[in-house]
């Protein structure tokens, strides 16, 4: 059928209001009405909806709308009614959430043809009572939202979506319609190779949001940061995603005894709070909402103005949809995400017991946020790239690398070496791998190809693996190299890649930002690499003075205070002894015993250089974190043995560890020699005491595994070490 543009013109009119398309969304309705299958690639906000809410409207027959998102179901089914008066059943939808009564009143508005969009959960689509339901009534075309979901590599992937296309085919064939916010072009190829539509018309719009503001900081003090951003940002609605449901209702405690409104939203709550809050959200009864990276929120609200992730998402495209919730109307869009090293590492680990195949994929996704996190180019610019599309200006203007760009160098050379290191090996192999080579890293892979007898392994003893790798994800977004997904991530050379070869030309780069030290595992409380942004002079001076009282006293500089607690002072300027126990790391303890001297230089330095020292921000605790560590401190006090600690306050062994470490580091003494003499040889013990007070330059518990040989493990360096920083620290 076709309906000429004066009438969809005018029916979008009468529905909706507006009096003009969108992009692309006439030809995409058009396209659907003549018949034909219909793939839409188009970023959140770009009015996907209306693709095929319009067509259902205008078209005989009865919509199938597939979509994962109950709560969007709702929302959605509640805009048509309001877009059409008087027809309460001109939408419905379908899933668990209905009882049996609600159910009754769906099939005799579908049987009777007064229901145009029927939206359904893809496992409601393959019940066999609703297959029959289907069968009976005129289906106009069906509607395959958040599409990505069917494809492995895209980022909530669904095996029930694999089973639409034979299902769509029992019920009756009709026109298919696609639609994605996020989808490279191997995602794009897995959707429409598994919906039966390679033959449809694709409509890309471009990924590019340019209200969006993108930015990465350092997850230093984190907690803080936030409710100071929130606090700056009064009466905006915003949303925080976390990893964990945990970590969820947390942080919504946490802003609201800080004076926030908030409320948590994850799979985890039943369905009447998670409709409650999201109303509430909805409504701005409340400013944020804490939700969860892996339940995605069916929150159509266009005035959300800011984003930010406490935790770092699995995919880019996970990150690109989280993030286009903000600014949907337009307006201002902050998107901040709290970056650390250990996100990733915590991230593999939940990978494991999976297939060897998703482990390669999840691995492979992983990489790639790493790529756009530490990257120092134009996030816009990564972000564009991975979805395949090139954005050709230099600076965005509206990014953290682009506001604040690093000094620059000529890579030239070391783009022309990456190149020469791939064709030699054949382009079998992954960028870590090439970087570790050229970065002189002996591992056992290196070993097994033998490649540390490559003339490219460690060709420049002045470049780390991480300048490589630089240089790598560079020839990556400028396309002079390129990554195999189909062979997880395997580097080859393109042919713009082979030109640049035969005749280089000037390639200006910039150091992409480590946000960990190498070494620096996920338990390390005391040698966190701090993301900068402080004081450089003064950091200078607090080191130097800590190194004078370290030769006076006889300690390791880091007993006396961590590096993490010396960047904070050169962010906060702490004159006081209250506010010397607000920096990360200090607590009463610390600040008594070593602080008087780092007061006096910091407020003698304020006075002379006129500084305007920030506000301070005054974080109320969670009462049950602090209950955790009264408990914690009584436990050890009572001889407890840590396991049982850990079993009552339900936390796994490593998080006491942490938990114990943030203890003993802010300057509470803590005897856990009751334990290790049960759980460790005193041979050990003394080895390990001995390397932290004689040998260690830094607490790095890595570096005492390599130092220390096979026979010590992490865990009982990390014990041992808990031993003596609360000894000689406290």
């Amino acid at each position: 059928m076709s309906i000429s543009k004066e009438i969809l013109h005018a029916k979008l009119k009468e529905f909706f209001g507006f009096d003009s398309f969108k992009n692309q969304q006439e030809e995409i309705i058009q396209n659907l009405i003549e018949g034909n299958d219909t793939f839409v690639l188009m970023p959140t906000g770009g009015g996907k909806s209306l693709c095929y809410q319009l067509p259902a409207l205008v078209m005989p027959g009865t919509a199938i709308v597939i979509s994962p998102l109950i709560a969007l179901m709702k929302n959605q089914v509640d805009a048509i009614r309001g877009f059409v008066s008087n027809q309460e059943g001109i939408a419905h939808f379908l899933n668990s959430s209905l009882n049996k009564a609600q159910i009754q009143e769906v099939k005799d508005d579908l049987l009777s043809g007064v229901t145009k969009l029927l939206y359904v959960a893809p496992e409601s689509l393959t019940k066999e009572d609703n297959i029959q339901l289907l069968k009976q009534i005129k289906i106009s075309f069906y509607a395959v939202d958040e599409a990505h979901c069917i494809s492995e590599w895209g980022h909530d992937f669904r095996p029930e979506y694999r089973r639409i296309y034979p299902i769509s085919q029992e019920i009756g064939s009709a026109p298919v319609i696609a639609l994605t916010a996020t989808a490279t072009p191997k995602v794009q190829h897995d959707i429409q190779k598994n919906l039966g539509m390679m033959d449809a018309k694709v409509f890309k719009s471009s990924f590019n949001r340019p209200n969006l503001y993108y930015e990465v900081r350092p997850k230093n003090n984190v907690d803080k940061e936030i409710i100071k951003f929130i606090k700056e940002n009064p009466g905006k609605s915003g949303i925080i995603y976390c990893l964990s449901r945990k970590k969820v209702e947390e942080i919504a405690e946490l802003l609201c005894i800080n004076g926030i409104k908030a409320v948590p939203y994850h799979a985890g709550l039943d369905a009447a709070t998670r409709a409650k809050n999201q109303d509430m959200f909805l409504m701005e009864e409340v400013d944020v909402v804490v939700a969860t990276i892996a339940f995605g929120m069916g929150i159509d609200k266009p005035d959300v103005r800011f984003v930010l992730h406490y935790d770092i998402p699995k995919s880019l495209e996970g990150y690109y949809q989280e993030t286009g919730r903000a600014g949907r109307d337009g307006g201002e869009g902050q998107c901040v995400a709290f970056y650390s090293y250990k996100d990733i590492i915590k991230l593999e680990k939940f990978m494991q017991g999976k297939p060897v195949s998703e482990q390669e994929i999840g691995k492979q996704l992983l990489l790639d946020t790493v790529t756009y996190a530490e990257t120092n180019q134009c996030r816009r610019k990564v972000l564009l790239n991975y979805f395949g599309e090139q954005y050709t200006q230099d600076n965005c203007g509206n990014c953290d690398n682009c506001l604040n760009p690093k000094p620059q160098f000529d890579g030239t050379g070391d783009m022309a070496t990456v190149i020469r290191l791939i064709l030699s090996l054949k382009e079998n192999f992954k960028a870590e791998h090439l970087a570790n080579i050229l970065g002189g890293v002996m591992n056992a892979l290196i070993k097994s190809y033998n490649h540390d007898e490559s003339e490219f392994f460690g060709i420049d003893p002045a470049k780390s693996q991480h300048h490589w790798l630089s240089v790598i994800r560079h020839g990556l977004t400028g396309r002079l190299l390129e990554k195999n997904t189909e062979k997880y991530g395997l580097i080859s050379v393109t042919e713009q890649g082979m030109e640049f070869l035969d005749k280089p030309y000037p390639i200006m780069m910039t150091e992409d930002r480590i946000f960990t030290d190498e070494e620096d595992e996920p338990a390390t409380i005391g040698n966190k690499h701090s993301g900068g942004g402080g004081d450089t002079n003064l950091l200078a001076m607090l080191k130097e003075l800590r190194s004078e009282m370290s030769k006076r006293l006889k300690l390791p500089p880091f007993v006396i205070f961590a590096d993490t607690s010396l960047d904070d002072m050169s962010i906060q300027y702490p004159v006081t002894m209250d506010e010397l126990k607000n920096c990360q790391g200090v607590g009463e303890g610390k600040a008594k015993k070593y602080g008087k001297d780092f007061i006096e230089l910091i407020k003698a330095y304020v006075e002379e250089n006129d500084i305007e020292r920030p506000t301070d921000l005054v974080v109320k605790s969670i009462v049950n974190k602090q209950q955790n560590k009264v408990y914690i401190i009584q436990g050890i006090d009572r001889k407890l043995p840590l396991e049982d600690i850990a079993e009552a306050k339900n936390l796994e062994f490593n998080e006491l560890l942490e938990e114990i470490e943030s203890i003993v580091y802010s300057g509470t003494k803590l005897n856990i020699d009751y334990y290790l003499s049960q759980t460790i040889d005193d041979d050990k013990i003394d080895d390990i005491y001995s390397y932290f007070k004689e040998e260690a330059e830094t607490d790095s518990i890595q570096e005492a595994a390599k130092e220390l040989g096979p026979d010590y493990t992490e865990e009982e360096i990390r014990l041992v070490r808990i031993k003596f920083i609360s000894e000689l620290g406290n």
